[in-house]
């Protein structure tokens, strides 16, 4: 438990990091930490009980794209500004940079390997992302302003 949290505390300065990176508003850089933060969590605990990065990939993007459109809706903002620093800390990073790695050793069966693993993280993250993208906006007026004109 203490790991997790420690790895979240974490995510959530990466977070935000690139929210500060992005030069999103000062007011937002905790709600940009948070659906990080959220998103790592949720990261975490698919790829340890079912030990899929990829699954997990895909489920932490649903996860923080949800938080984001939230945010987004509730605080009058756009989603991008939550959800591209939100989903820094799934991108492939180290994936593609072994592929490389591998690549310019001469180890093609390793970059294949590697190659093939970023690329379905990616699109488990670009899917995530689209499948919370089909759901209506108003949805996300949870709360006081739901129904209001």
């Amino acid at each position: 438990m203490f790991r997790i949290l420690i790895q979240m505390i974490m995510a959530f300065l990466a977070t935000l990091a690139f929210a500060v990176l992005f030069h999103v508003p000062k007011k937002e850089f905790f709600y940009c930490g948070i659906t990080g933060a959220i998103g790592w969590f949720f990261y975490l605990l698919v790829r340890d009980y079912i030990n899929s990065i990829i699954l997990a990939s895909f489920v932490a993007s649903i996860v923080i794209t949800v938080v984001s459109r939230f945010f987004a809706v509730n605080r009058k903002l756009p989603v991008t500004i939550f959800l591209i620093s939100g989903i820094l800390p799934l991108v492939p990073g180290a994936g593609i940079y072994y592929t490389a790695y591998y690549a310019f050793a001469h180890e093609t069966t390793l970059a294949v390997a590697k190659g093939i693993e970023a690329f379905s993280i990616a699109l488990a993250i670009a899917f995530g992302i689209m499948l919370i993208f089909f759901i209506p906006q108003k949805v996300f007026l949870w709360g006081s302003k739901w129904g209001k004109k």
